[in-house]
């Protein structure tokens, strides 16, 4: 699975277990801009590198497996709990090349004024 958004937080490396090592990664989802969804993803044990090379604001795509397992408490009550395991991060081209694509901004201005009388020819 994907899905595209902005980089909002990076987590720190957590050492849980001497064997078990993970990192999480919040992105900024907003299919609907009015209503921004924040998806948090995980990286394990030598994934965990996948989001050194990310700075918050970026636009990314997140390839990633969803993951559930149940967890039944001493109770005997089950839980079930859903995880989003990122496998790849790729920076968007948009906002890698931003800097070096000319936007309008970065654009001369165009004389627009009339080169003759006879070239008026709009209806207003």
């Amino acid at each position: 699975m994907e899905i595209r958004g902005k980089v909002h937080e990076i987590g720190a490396t957590q050492q849980v277990t001497e064997s078990f090592k993970k990192r999480d990664l919040i992105v900024a989802y907003a299919e609907n801009p009015q209503f921004v969804e924040y998806i948090r993803f995980e990286a394990t044990q030598d994934r965990v590198s996948i989001f050194d090379n990310l700075a918050v604001g970026e636009e990314v795509e997140v390839s990633f497996n969803l993951r559930g397992r149940p967890w039944t408490n001493k109770e005997g009550i089950t839980t079930y709990f859903n995880s989003l395991v990122a496998w790849r991060v790729t920076k968007l081209a948009s906002t890698a090349q931003g800097a070096a694509t000319p936007g309008y901004a970065d654009m001369p201005p165009v004389d627009i004024s009339s080169s003759g009388a006879d070239d008026d020819d709009l209806p207003f």
